[in-house]
């Protein structure tokens, strides 16, 4: 069958002219071109790098300027013939506008987050109540992989969710690592009133300082070169031990600067070696539930002991009872 047959066929079966066919024809074309261009670029990528991020920035950046180049190629084409195209266009936006208002307002959402850069792909973000890492940005929607929610700590629970864009309008965006890397961790400890306290908190003081120290030059670099953009301001950057009186003890709260993703394991070695300190001291407690019977003239101090009174000196009458 020769090419008039199947213009032929083409006209008399679906109504398409000359015209209308060699525009379809252009239109496969320029697809076809576009997408044959992008293959070939991300193979020619493949083999000058492994860096998985390189690549998969390159895979997006290809796929959206294949999509825009082909969009308006194609719209050049059958517009052209169209006539009042402004007429034309302007209803058809319209009744986009009302038919599709969620994935519209999630195209906002994608070319908010590709202008403003709230978070990148690789980033540590919480959205409304679901925390993970950005592992994927498409038009409509980005992926996370969930941390916390049944996980205890900020560790993965293997789930992907999938946020629509539009979210970033309507949620609060929380970032762990946009602009500075770190976050401040506290991990309280609570000794008894009868522990050496001061002895206790010049030990954890030296253990945030020896696993953590190392952090705050790092960290200064990071507040200096986040304070061209926001305005982040600290002071102190250095571990410090803050003390504080509870009902059941004294608490010293251990405050310091890990690494976003570290938190846990950071966490997990103050800890450690804190029991192996506090364990080695026979004046040094934690302290925990307990009942117990104090004696105020016995165990207090003698200035804040009661007086005797006569009550106290007399004998007494009372037959004995029980409880």
């Amino acid at each position: 069958m020769n090419p008039q047959d199947v213009s032929a066929w083409l006209q008399t079966m679906m109504g398409l002219d000359s015209a209308r066919q060699n525009d379809i024809a252009l239109s496969l074309a320029v697809i076809a071109a576009l997408w044959l261009t992008r293959v070939v670029a991300l193979r020619i990528l493949a083999r000058k790098t492994e860096d998985v991020r390189v690549r998969y920035r390159w895979k997006k950046v290809t796929a959206y300027l294949a999509v825009v180049l082909g969009a308006l190629f194609v719209a050049r084409l059958w517009l052209g013939s169209v006539q009042s195209a402004g007429t034309y266009l302007g209803l058809l936006s319209a009744g986009l506008a009302i038919a599709l208002k969620d994935p519209l307002v999630n195209l906002a959402g994608w070319l908010f987050i590709i202008w403003r850069r709230p978070f990148s792909v690789g980033d540590r973000i919480q959205i409304g109540q679901t925390s993970g890492d950005v592992i994927d940005l498409r038009i409509f929607q980005f992926t996370m992989l969930e941390i916390g929610n049944w996980v205890d700590a900020d560790q993965s629970t293997g789930r992907m969710v999938h946020v629509p864009n539009g979210q970033v309008f309507l949620e609060r965006v929380a970032s762990y690592t946009k602009g500075f890397a770190f976050l401040w961790n506290e991990l309280p400890v609570l000794v008894t009133f009868e522990s050496d306290w001061k002895k206790a908190k010049s030990i954890l003081q030296e253990i945030a300082d020896r696993h953590t120290q190392h952090l705050s030059e790092e960290a200064k670099k990071q507040v200096r070169k986040a304070a061209e953009e926001f305005m982040i301001f600290y002071s102190n950057l250095t571990p410090i031990v803050y003390t504080s009186v509870k009902d059941s003890g004294v608490l010293l709260t251990v405050r310091y600067l890990c690494n976003a993703r570290r938190r846990r394991g950071s966490a997990q070695a103050i800890w450690e070696d804190m029991l192996e300190q506090f364990a080695q001291c026979d004046d040094i407690d934690f302290a925990y539930p307990t009942q117990r019977f104090y004696d105020n003239r016995q165990e207090g101090k003698p200035g804040a002991t009661p007086k005797a009174g006569p009550s106290d000196t007399a004998p007494s009458h009372n037959k004995p009872f029980s409880e």
